[in-house]
């Protein structure tokens, strides 16, 4: 009897000791740990949290360029802006723009990809070909192509013997920038594919052979369902990566906005109006407004991502 008390009294002590040696190690791991995230998150609010906040606050007012004679305005910015035309047809291109690349990226990385895996002869000259175009800066890419589509002396119409005006009809012009974005930035999601291929257990195509599954079964019930995650990430990517398009529709219209303004893009027509109109307040609230959209864009993919995940739990 005496043991058993005594028993009960030496394990809550015992259990309080460890509890106690456990949150002083956490602390002092938090403590150690604080200083190699101090640098990352210094960085983090000068570049990021700062001027996010900065934003916020001119696109309350009437900023101009020089920061002179600034009132506050409260949301007028963000009034004008909504019934903006031009706002909303920059954000329709930019969203065209999505709309053409995304699909057509992710399939052609895709089948780049497969054909680099199962290649047997010069597989790294292949991979270097599909990857190289990523790593040319975009105004050299986009030079090249404006070269490509030039009407009087283009490759493009050369070798295809027709006579189409790529970059001064405004039916042509954004198709002209996405062939030009596909080619250039196909590397990139090539690349994530290709890993995540080489990541594909061997065995589960050899079970499939002996049952006497052909390559399209192979393809469409292993390596599609394995390469799910992947092709998630990749859209989600392309899809930020893309609504923020400027470089090369710049470039490629010699720093114009296309014919009749069918290549403006969101991130053009914030530039134009607080560079060459001088309303910093209106491109920040603008600015603001495109933030909000990337943002739903992303916690909209990352909600489907977990429920797709419960549900397949």
């Amino acid at each position: 009897m005496t043991t058993t008390s005594a028993e009960t009294v030496v394990r809550p002590a015992r259990a309080r000791a460890v509890a106690g040696g456990t949150a002083v190690r956490r602390g002092q791991g938090l403590q150690h740990g604080g200083w190699f995230v101090a640098p990352f998150l210094a960085l983090f609010a000068l570049f990021v949290v700062w001027p996010l906040l900065r934003g916020l606050y001119l696109s309350l007012t009437d900023a101009n360029i020089s920061g002179a004679d600034t009132h506050f305005i409260g949301l007028g910015n963000y009034r004008e802006a909504l019934h903006d035309p031009l706002m909303w047809d920059a954000l329709g291109h930019s969203a065209f723009f999505t709309l053409l690349v995304v699909p057509g990226l992710t399939v052609l990385a895709f089948l780049l990809a497969m054909l680099a895996h199962h290649i047997e002869r010069g597989k790294w000259l292949w991979r270097l070909c599909f990857f190289m175009p990523f790593l040319l800066p975009s105004t050299v890419a986009g030079n090249l192509w404006q070269w490509l589509f030039n009407p009087g002396t283009g490759m493009i119409n050369y070798v295809f013997g027709i006579e189409t005006p790529w970059l001064t009809d405004k039916s042509y012009a954004m198709l002209a920038i996405v062939i030009c974005t596909l080619w250039w930035t196909v590397g990139f999601s090539f690349l994530l594919y290709l890993a995540a291929l080489q990541g594909i257990p061997a065995h589960l195509y050899e079970a499939a052979r002996l049952d006497g599954a052909g390559g399209w079964h192979r393809t469409v019930h292993i390596t599609l369902p394995m390469l799910r995650n992947i092709t998630g990430l990749v859209v989600a990517l392309q899809i930020l990566a893309s609504l923020q398009v400027f470089d090369q529709a710049v470039v490629m219209t010699d720093f114009g906005t296309g014919p009749e303004g069918s290549t403006r893009t969101f991130v053009q027509y914030t530039l134009e109006q607080g560079f060459t109109s001088y309303r910093v307040g209106y491109a920040s609230a603008i600015s603001i407004i495109f933030f909000v959209l990337i943002a739903a864009v992303a916690l909209a993919r990352m909600w489907l991502l977990r429920n797709r995940e419960e549900g397949g739990r």
